[in-house]
Protein backbone atom coordinates (compact mmCIF):
# COMPACT_ATOMS: atom_id res chain seq x y z
CA UNK A 1 0.00 0.00 0.00
CA UNK A 2 2.91 2.39 0.53
CA UNK A 3 3.55 2.96 -3.21
CA UNK A 4 -0.15 3.77 -3.64
CA UNK A 5 -0.01 6.27 -0.78
CA UNK A 6 3.05 8.00 -2.20
CA UNK A 7 1.43 8.12 -5.64
CA UNK A 8 -1.67 9.70 -4.10
CA UNK A 9 0.58 12.17 -2.29
CA UNK A 10 2.02 13.33 -5.62
CA UNK A 11 -1.46 13.65 -7.16
CA UNK A 12 -2.72 15.53 -4.10
CA UNK A 13 0.15 18.01 -4.26
CA UNK A 14 -0.56 18.51 -7.97
CA UNK A 15 -4.16 19.45 -7.18
CA UNK A 16 -3.07 21.72 -4.32
CA UNK A 17 -0.56 23.62 -6.45
CA UNK A 18 -2.89 24.11 -9.41
CA UNK A 19 -5.82 25.33 -7.30
CA UNK A 20 -3.57 27.51 -5.13
CA UNK A 21 -2.32 29.23 -8.27
CA UNK A 22 -5.91 30.12 -9.16
CA UNK A 23 -6.53 32.29 -6.10
CA UNK A 24 -3.24 33.29 -4.46
CA UNK A 25 -2.39 36.12 -6.88
CA UNK A 26 -5.68 38.02 -6.46
CA UNK A 27 -4.71 39.50 -3.11
CA UNK A 28 -1.43 40.80 -4.57
CA UNK A 29 -2.94 42.94 -7.34
CA UNK A 30 -2.80 46.27 -5.43
CA UNK A 31 0.81 45.57 -4.41
CA UNK A 32 1.76 44.58 -7.97
CA UNK A 33 0.13 47.70 -9.38
CA UNK A 34 2.38 49.78 -7.13
CA UNK A 35 5.49 47.69 -7.75
CA UNK A 36 5.21 47.96 -11.54
CA UNK A 37 3.57 51.41 -11.63
CA UNK A 38 0.67 49.90 -13.55
CA UNK A 39 -3.11 50.31 -13.67
CA UNK A 40 -5.56 47.72 -12.42
CA UNK A 41 -6.49 46.88 -16.03
CA UNK A 42 -2.85 45.97 -16.63
CA UNK A 43 -2.16 43.95 -13.47
CA UNK A 44 -5.44 42.04 -13.70
CA UNK A 45 -3.88 40.11 -16.58
CA UNK A 46 -1.72 38.36 -13.97
CA UNK A 47 -4.93 36.66 -12.86
CA UNK A 48 -6.58 36.46 -16.28
CA UNK A 49 -3.56 34.91 -18.02
CA UNK A 50 -3.55 31.99 -15.57
CA UNK A 51 -7.32 31.60 -15.67
CA UNK A 52 -7.55 31.72 -19.46
CA UNK A 53 -4.65 29.33 -20.02
CA UNK A 54 -5.83 26.73 -17.52
CA UNK A 55 -9.51 26.93 -18.54
CA UNK A 56 -9.12 26.95 -22.32
CA UNK A 57 -6.61 24.11 -22.52
CA UNK A 58 -7.73 21.72 -19.77
CA UNK A 59 -9.77 19.41 -22.02
CA UNK A 60 -7.09 19.42 -24.72
CA UNK A 61 -4.28 18.45 -22.35
CA UNK A 62 -6.44 15.65 -20.99
CA UNK A 63 -6.80 14.27 -24.51
CA UNK A 64 -3.07 14.69 -25.18
CA UNK A 65 -2.42 12.66 -22.02
CA UNK A 66 -4.67 9.90 -23.35
CA UNK A 67 -2.64 9.86 -26.57
CA UNK A 68 1.00 10.36 -25.55
CA UNK A 69 0.95 8.97 -22.02
CA UNK A 70 -0.32 10.54 -18.80
CA UNK A 71 2.78 10.05 -16.68
CA UNK A 72 5.20 11.79 -18.99
CA UNK A 73 2.76 14.65 -19.64
CA UNK A 74 2.05 15.11 -15.93
CA UNK A 75 5.78 15.26 -15.18
CA UNK A 76 6.19 17.84 -17.95
CA UNK A 77 3.29 19.85 -16.52
CA UNK A 78 4.83 19.89 -13.03
CA UNK A 79 8.18 21.02 -14.47
CA UNK A 80 6.48 23.78 -16.50
CA UNK A 81 4.48 25.00 -13.48
CA UNK A 82 7.60 25.08 -11.28
CA UNK A 83 9.84 26.83 -13.81
CA UNK A 84 7.11 29.37 -14.57
CA UNK A 85 6.77 30.05 -10.83
CA UNK A 86 10.50 30.88 -10.70
CA UNK A 87 10.15 33.26 -13.65
CA UNK A 88 7.13 34.96 -12.01
CA UNK A 89 9.09 35.41 -8.80
CA UNK A 90 12.18 36.99 -10.40
CA UNK A 91 10.58 38.86 -13.35
CA UNK A 92 11.71 42.49 -13.58
CA UNK A 93 8.79 43.66 -15.75
CA UNK A 94 5.03 43.12 -15.69
CA UNK A 95 4.88 41.63 -19.19
CA UNK A 96 7.16 38.78 -18.20
CA UNK A 97 5.04 38.04 -15.12
CA UNK A 98 1.92 37.81 -17.30
CA UNK A 99 3.62 35.53 -19.83
CA UNK A 100 4.96 33.27 -17.06
CA UNK A 101 1.51 33.13 -15.47
CA UNK A 102 0.08 31.90 -18.78
CA UNK A 103 2.73 29.14 -18.82
CA UNK A 104 1.96 28.40 -15.18
CA UNK A 105 -1.73 28.07 -16.09
CA UNK A 106 -0.89 25.53 -18.79
CA UNK A 107 1.07 23.49 -16.26
CA UNK A 108 -1.86 23.74 -13.86
CA UNK A 109 -4.27 22.51 -16.54
CA UNK A 110 -2.09 19.42 -17.03
CA UNK A 111 -1.95 18.74 -13.29
CA UNK A 112 -5.70 19.21 -12.75
CA UNK A 113 -6.78 17.10 -15.72
CA UNK A 114 -4.39 14.20 -15.22
CA UNK A 115 -4.43 13.92 -11.42
CA UNK A 116 -8.02 12.64 -11.43
CA UNK A 117 -7.38 10.51 -14.50
CA UNK A 118 -4.56 8.74 -12.65
CA UNK A 119 -6.81 7.59 -9.80
CA UNK A 120 -8.18 4.73 -11.91
CA UNK A 121 -4.63 3.46 -12.47
CA UNK A 122 -3.35 3.76 -8.89
CA UNK A 123 -6.26 2.98 -6.55
CA UNK A 124 -8.51 -0.12 -6.25
CA UNK A 125 -12.01 0.58 -7.54
CA UNK A 126 -13.63 0.04 -4.13
CA UNK A 127 -11.50 2.88 -2.70
CA UNK A 128 -11.98 5.34 -5.56
CA UNK A 129 -14.26 7.54 -3.45
CA UNK A 130 -11.61 8.01 -0.76
CA UNK A 131 -9.00 8.95 -3.33
CA UNK A 132 -11.35 11.42 -5.00
CA UNK A 133 -12.18 12.82 -1.58
CA UNK A 134 -8.51 13.44 -0.94
CA UNK A 135 -8.04 15.20 -4.29
CA UNK A 136 -11.19 17.23 -3.70
CA UNK A 137 -9.90 18.22 -0.28
CA UNK A 138 -6.63 19.47 -1.72
CA UNK A 139 -8.41 21.38 -4.48
CA UNK A 140 -10.76 23.07 -2.01
CA UNK A 141 -7.93 23.92 0.36
CA UNK A 142 -5.83 25.41 -2.42
CA UNK A 143 -8.66 27.58 -3.76
CA UNK A 144 -9.82 28.84 -0.37
CA UNK A 145 -6.38 29.16 1.23
CA UNK A 146 -4.90 31.28 -1.56
CA UNK A 147 -6.05 34.75 -0.41
CA UNK A 148 -5.07 34.31 3.25
CA UNK A 149 -1.73 32.64 2.48
CA UNK A 150 -0.98 35.27 -0.14
CA UNK A 151 -1.65 38.04 2.35
CA UNK A 152 0.70 36.52 4.92
CA UNK A 153 3.50 36.02 2.37
CA UNK A 154 3.18 39.53 0.96
CA UNK A 155 3.19 41.07 4.43
CA UNK A 156 6.23 39.12 5.56
CA UNK A 157 8.37 38.54 2.46
CA UNK A 158 6.97 40.65 -0.38
CA UNK A 159 4.93 39.85 -3.47
CA UNK A 160 7.58 37.63 -5.10
CA UNK A 161 7.09 35.08 -2.32
CA UNK A 162 3.58 34.16 -3.53
CA UNK A 163 5.17 32.69 -6.66
CA UNK A 164 8.43 31.35 -5.23
CA UNK A 165 6.57 29.37 -2.55
CA UNK A 166 5.52 27.02 -5.36
CA UNK A 167 9.11 26.04 -6.16
CA UNK A 168 9.92 23.69 -3.25
CA UNK A 169 6.41 22.23 -3.43
CA UNK A 170 6.78 21.72 -7.17
CA UNK A 171 10.12 19.96 -6.78
CA UNK A 172 8.69 17.66 -4.10
CA UNK A 173 5.69 16.88 -6.31
CA UNK A 174 7.97 16.11 -9.25
CA UNK A 175 10.12 13.76 -7.17
CA UNK A 176 7.14 11.83 -5.80
CA UNK A 177 5.42 11.60 -9.18
CA UNK A 178 8.58 10.42 -10.94
CA UNK A 179 9.23 7.72 -8.36
CA UNK A 180 5.75 6.42 -7.61
CA UNK A 181 3.32 6.97 -10.50
CA UNK A 182 2.84 3.93 -12.78
CA UNK A 183 4.63 4.03 -16.11
CA UNK A 184 2.59 4.65 -19.24
CA UNK A 185 1.24 1.47 -20.76
CA UNK A 186 2.39 0.60 -24.26
CA UNK A 187 -0.07 -2.18 -24.99
CA UNK A 188 -2.76 -2.49 -27.64
CA UNK A 189 -5.10 0.10 -26.05
CA UNK A 190 -2.33 2.69 -25.90
CA UNK A 191 -1.34 1.99 -29.50
CA UNK A 192 -4.93 2.34 -30.69
CA UNK A 193 -5.28 5.60 -28.83
CA UNK A 194 -2.12 7.02 -30.39
CA UNK A 195 -3.22 5.99 -33.88
CA UNK A 196 -6.50 7.83 -33.34
CA UNK A 197 -4.69 11.15 -33.72
CA UNK A 198 -5.29 14.58 -32.26
CA UNK A 199 -8.13 16.93 -33.20
CA UNK A 200 -6.24 20.18 -33.76
CA UNK A 201 -9.21 22.04 -35.31
CA UNK A 202 -11.51 21.14 -32.43
CA UNK A 203 -8.82 22.04 -29.93
CA UNK A 204 -8.35 25.50 -31.44
CA UNK A 205 -12.10 26.18 -31.67
CA UNK A 206 -12.69 25.07 -28.08
CA UNK A 207 -9.80 27.18 -26.78
CA UNK A 208 -11.04 30.30 -28.59
CA UNK A 209 -14.62 29.71 -27.43
CA UNK A 210 -13.65 29.26 -23.81
CA UNK A 211 -11.34 32.27 -23.95
CA UNK A 212 -14.16 34.44 -25.28
CA UNK A 213 -16.50 33.30 -22.50
CA UNK A 214 -13.92 33.70 -19.74
CA UNK A 215 -13.03 37.20 -20.93
CA UNK A 216 -16.72 38.14 -21.19
CA UNK A 217 -17.22 37.06 -17.59
CA UNK A 218 -14.12 38.72 -16.13
CA UNK A 219 -13.44 41.95 -18.04
CA UNK A 220 -15.00 45.18 -16.84
CA UNK A 221 -14.80 44.56 -13.07
CA UNK A 222 -18.52 43.83 -12.86
CA UNK A 223 -19.62 46.37 -15.53
CA UNK A 224 -21.24 44.55 -18.44
CA UNK A 225 -20.70 46.57 -21.61
CA UNK A 226 -20.58 46.22 -25.38
CA UNK A 227 -17.28 44.33 -25.31
CA UNK A 228 -18.72 41.74 -22.92
CA UNK A 229 -21.76 41.26 -25.17
CA UNK A 230 -19.55 40.88 -28.24
CA UNK A 231 -17.43 38.28 -26.48
CA UNK A 232 -20.52 36.32 -25.41
CA UNK A 233 -21.80 36.35 -29.00
CA UNK A 234 -18.38 35.15 -30.17
CA UNK A 235 -18.50 32.37 -27.57
CA UNK A 236 -21.96 31.28 -28.73
CA UNK A 237 -20.79 31.20 -32.36
CA UNK A 238 -17.72 29.28 -31.23
CA UNK A 239 -19.89 26.62 -29.62
CA UNK A 240 -21.82 26.16 -32.87
CA UNK A 241 -18.64 25.87 -34.95
CA UNK A 242 -17.08 23.50 -32.41
CA UNK A 243 -20.09 21.16 -32.47
CA UNK A 244 -20.06 21.15 -36.27
CA UNK A 245 -16.32 20.41 -36.36
CA UNK A 246 -16.60 17.60 -33.80
CA UNK A 247 -19.45 15.95 -35.71
CA UNK A 248 -17.23 15.77 -38.79
CA UNK A 249 -13.84 15.02 -37.20
CA UNK A 250 -12.52 11.44 -37.68
CA UNK A 251 -11.02 11.54 -34.17
CA UNK A 252 -12.86 14.27 -32.25
CA UNK A 253 -11.47 15.95 -29.16
CA UNK A 254 -14.82 15.34 -27.44
CA UNK A 255 -17.09 12.59 -28.68
CA UNK A 256 -20.52 14.22 -28.75
CA UNK A 257 -22.12 10.82 -28.16
CA UNK A 258 -20.71 11.01 -24.62
CA UNK A 259 -23.36 13.59 -23.75
CA UNK A 260 -26.12 11.13 -24.56
CA UNK A 261 -25.20 9.65 -21.21
CA UNK A 262 -27.65 11.54 -19.02
CA UNK A 263 -25.56 10.81 -15.93
CA UNK A 264 -22.43 12.40 -17.35
CA UNK A 265 -24.30 15.46 -18.62
CA UNK A 266 -26.03 15.88 -15.27
CA UNK A 267 -22.74 15.55 -13.41
CA UNK A 268 -21.04 18.22 -15.49
CA UNK A 269 -23.97 20.63 -15.17
CA UNK A 270 -24.22 20.16 -11.40
CA UNK A 271 -20.47 20.62 -11.02
CA UNK A 272 -20.66 23.99 -12.80
CA UNK A 273 -23.59 25.15 -10.65
CA UNK A 274 -21.97 24.08 -7.38
CA UNK A 275 -18.69 25.79 -8.27
CA UNK A 276 -20.60 28.98 -9.14
CA UNK A 277 -22.12 29.00 -5.67
CA UNK A 278 -18.87 28.20 -3.85
CA UNK A 279 -17.12 31.04 -5.67
CA UNK A 280 -19.83 33.36 -4.36
CA UNK A 281 -18.68 32.66 -0.80
CA UNK A 282 -15.12 33.69 -1.70
CA UNK A 283 -16.29 36.88 -3.45
CA UNK A 284 -19.01 37.96 -1.01
CA UNK A 285 -17.54 36.76 2.29
CA UNK A 286 -14.75 39.35 2.71
CA UNK A 287 -17.09 42.27 1.97
CA UNK A 288 -19.78 41.02 4.35
CA UNK A 289 -17.34 40.36 7.17
CA UNK A 290 -15.52 43.69 6.85
CA UNK A 291 -18.34 46.06 5.94
CA UNK A 292 -21.39 44.55 7.64
CA UNK A 293 -19.81 42.90 10.68
CA UNK A 294 -16.98 45.44 10.99
CA UNK A 295 -14.10 42.95 11.31
CA UNK A 296 -10.53 44.04 10.70
CA UNK A 297 -8.30 42.36 8.12
CA UNK A 298 -6.80 39.86 10.57
CA UNK A 299 -10.19 38.66 11.82
CA UNK A 300 -11.55 38.48 8.27
CA UNK A 301 -8.65 36.20 7.37
CA UNK A 302 -9.28 34.00 10.40
CA UNK A 303 -12.99 33.64 9.64
CA UNK A 304 -12.27 32.87 5.99
CA UNK A 305 -9.92 30.08 7.09
CA UNK A 306 -12.93 28.15 8.44
CA UNK A 307 -13.76 26.95 4.92
CA UNK A 308 -10.32 25.41 4.22
CA UNK A 309 -10.24 23.86 7.69
CA UNK A 310 -13.64 22.20 7.27
CA UNK A 311 -12.67 21.04 3.77
CA UNK A 312 -9.46 19.49 5.12
CA UNK A 313 -11.36 17.62 7.82
CA UNK A 314 -14.24 16.34 5.69
CA UNK A 315 -12.77 15.50 2.28
CA UNK A 316 -11.49 11.99 3.01
CA UNK A 317 -14.46 11.03 5.27
CA UNK A 318 -16.72 12.19 2.41
CA UNK A 319 -14.93 9.71 0.15
CA UNK A 320 -15.58 6.90 2.62
CA UNK A 321 -19.25 7.86 2.75
CA UNK A 322 -19.41 7.71 -1.06
CA UNK A 323 -17.71 4.30 -1.11
CA UNK A 324 -20.09 2.93 1.51
CA UNK A 325 -23.48 4.42 0.58
CA UNK A 326 -23.03 4.99 -3.14
CA UNK A 327 -22.22 8.05 -5.18
CA UNK A 328 -25.74 9.14 -5.98
CA UNK A 329 -27.05 9.16 -2.43
CA UNK A 330 -23.95 11.08 -1.37
CA UNK A 331 -24.42 13.63 -4.17
CA UNK A 332 -27.99 14.26 -3.03
CA UNK A 333 -26.97 14.56 0.62
CA UNK A 334 -24.22 17.01 -0.27
CA UNK A 335 -26.52 19.20 -2.36
CA UNK A 336 -29.14 19.18 0.40
CA UNK A 337 -26.52 20.40 2.87
CA UNK A 338 -25.40 23.16 0.51
CA UNK A 339 -28.99 24.28 -0.12
CA UNK A 340 -29.60 24.47 3.63
CA UNK A 341 -26.43 26.48 4.21
CA UNK A 342 -27.26 28.96 1.44
CA UNK A 343 -30.80 29.36 2.75
CA UNK A 344 -29.54 30.09 6.26
CA UNK A 345 -27.10 32.71 4.95
CA UNK A 346 -29.97 34.44 3.16
CA UNK A 347 -32.07 34.83 6.33
CA UNK A 348 -29.72 34.87 9.35
CA UNK A 349 -29.57 38.40 10.81
CA UNK A 350 -26.28 40.26 11.11
CA UNK A 351 -26.96 40.56 14.84
CA UNK A 352 -25.81 36.95 15.26
CA UNK A 353 -22.33 38.12 14.26
CA UNK A 354 -19.49 35.84 13.22
CA UNK A 355 -21.15 32.69 14.56
CA UNK A 356 -24.18 33.33 12.35
CA UNK A 357 -21.87 33.39 9.33
CA UNK A 358 -19.53 30.53 10.23
CA UNK A 359 -22.19 27.88 10.94
CA UNK A 360 -23.87 28.03 7.49
CA UNK A 361 -20.48 28.28 5.74
CA UNK A 362 -19.30 25.15 7.56
CA UNK A 363 -22.48 23.33 6.53
CA UNK A 364 -22.02 24.44 2.91
CA UNK A 365 -18.40 23.27 2.91
CA UNK A 366 -19.33 19.83 4.25
CA UNK A 367 -22.02 19.57 1.59
CA UNK A 368 -19.54 20.67 -1.06
CA UNK A 369 -17.03 18.03 0.03
CA UNK A 370 -19.71 15.31 -0.14
CA UNK A 371 -20.95 16.46 -3.54
CA UNK A 372 -17.60 16.92 -5.23
CA UNK A 373 -16.17 13.64 -4.02
CA UNK A 374 -19.22 11.59 -4.96
CA UNK A 375 -19.77 13.36 -8.28
CA UNK A 376 -16.15 12.91 -9.41
CA UNK A 377 -16.18 9.29 -8.26
CA UNK A 378 -19.38 8.53 -10.15
CA UNK A 379 -18.02 10.00 -13.38
CA UNK A 380 -14.49 8.58 -13.29
CA UNK A 381 -15.31 5.09 -11.98
CA UNK A 382 -16.65 3.75 -15.28
CA UNK A 383 -14.71 5.76 -17.86
CA UNK A 384 -12.71 3.66 -20.38
CA UNK A 385 -8.96 3.92 -19.83
CA UNK A 386 -8.36 5.64 -23.18
CA UNK A 387 -10.82 8.48 -22.33
CA UNK A 388 -9.96 9.18 -18.69
CA UNK A 389 -7.87 12.21 -19.53
CA UNK A 390 -10.50 14.00 -21.61
CA UNK A 391 -13.36 13.18 -19.20
CA UNK A 392 -11.28 14.39 -16.25
CA UNK A 393 -10.60 17.53 -18.29
CA UNK A 394 -14.34 18.03 -18.80
CA UNK A 395 -14.97 17.72 -15.06
CA UNK A 396 -12.30 20.29 -14.29
CA UNK A 397 -13.57 22.51 -17.09
CA UNK A 398 -17.08 22.51 -15.61
CA UNK A 399 -15.57 23.49 -12.26
CA UNK A 400 -13.47 26.29 -13.77
CA UNK A 401 -16.39 27.68 -15.76
CA UNK A 402 -18.42 27.68 -12.55
CA UNK A 403 -15.69 29.61 -10.74
CA UNK A 404 -15.48 32.16 -13.56
CA UNK A 405 -19.27 32.55 -13.66
CA UNK A 406 -19.52 32.79 -9.88
CA UNK A 407 -16.92 35.54 -9.66
CA UNK A 408 -18.73 37.56 -12.32
CA UNK A 409 -22.45 36.87 -11.96
CA UNK A 410 -22.69 36.31 -8.21
CA UNK A 411 -20.37 39.26 -7.58
CA UNK A 412 -22.68 41.43 -9.69
CA UNK A 413 -25.75 40.18 -7.79
CA UNK A 414 -24.08 41.05 -4.49
CA UNK A 415 -23.12 44.55 -5.64
CA UNK A 416 -26.67 45.22 -6.85
CA UNK A 417 -28.83 43.47 -4.26
CA UNK A 418 -26.74 42.58 -1.23
CA UNK A 419 -26.04 39.49 0.87
CA UNK A 420 -29.55 38.10 1.26
CA UNK A 421 -30.49 38.12 -2.41
CA UNK A 422 -27.10 36.70 -3.38
CA UNK A 423 -27.48 33.62 -1.20
CA UNK A 424 -31.18 33.29 -1.97
CA UNK A 425 -30.10 33.06 -5.61
CA UNK A 426 -27.40 30.58 -4.63
CA UNK A 427 -29.94 28.45 -2.77
CA UNK A 428 -32.21 28.36 -5.83
CA UNK A 429 -29.29 27.27 -8.01
CA UNK A 430 -28.43 24.42 -5.63
CA UNK A 431 -32.09 23.38 -5.41
CA UNK A 432 -32.16 23.16 -9.21
CA UNK A 433 -29.08 20.93 -9.13
CA UNK A 434 -30.73 18.84 -6.40
CA UNK A 435 -33.82 18.41 -8.57
CA UNK A 436 -31.61 17.15 -11.42
CA UNK A 437 -29.90 14.64 -9.11
CA UNK A 438 -33.14 13.34 -7.61
CA UNK A 439 -34.87 13.14 -10.99
CA UNK A 440 -31.98 11.22 -12.51
CA UNK A 441 -31.84 8.82 -9.58
CA UNK A 442 -35.51 7.95 -10.01
CA UNK A 443 -35.06 7.27 -13.71
CA UNK A 444 -32.00 5.08 -13.30
CA UNK A 445 -32.78 3.27 -10.05
CA UNK A 446 -29.84 4.88 -8.20
CA UNK A 447 -27.28 4.10 -10.90
CA UNK A 448 -25.59 7.42 -11.46
CA UNK A 449 -23.70 6.70 -14.67
CA UNK A 450 -25.45 4.56 -17.25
Amino acid sequence: MKPVRWALASLSLSMLLSSLGTSIANVALPTLATAFDASFQQVQWIVLAYLLSSTTLIVSVGRIGDIMGRRRLLLAGIVLFTVASVVCGVAPVLGLVVAARAAQGLGAAVMMALSMAFVGETVPKEKTGRAMGLLGTMSAIGTALGPSLGGVLIGGLGWRAIFLVNVPLGLLTLLLAHRHLPVDREGRDAANTKRAGFDSVGTLLLALTLAAYALAATLGRGHFGALNVALLVAAACGVAFFLLAEARAPSPLIRLAMFRDAGLSASLAMSAVVSTVMMATLVVGPFYLSRTLGLDAVLVGLVLSVGPLVAALTGVPAGRVADRFGSQRTVIAGLAGMATGCSLLSVIPAALGVAGYIAPIALMTVGYALFQTANNTAVMANVPADRRGVVSGLLNLSRNLGLVTGASVMGAVFSLAGMRVTFMTAALLIVSALAVAVGHSRRTGWKFIS
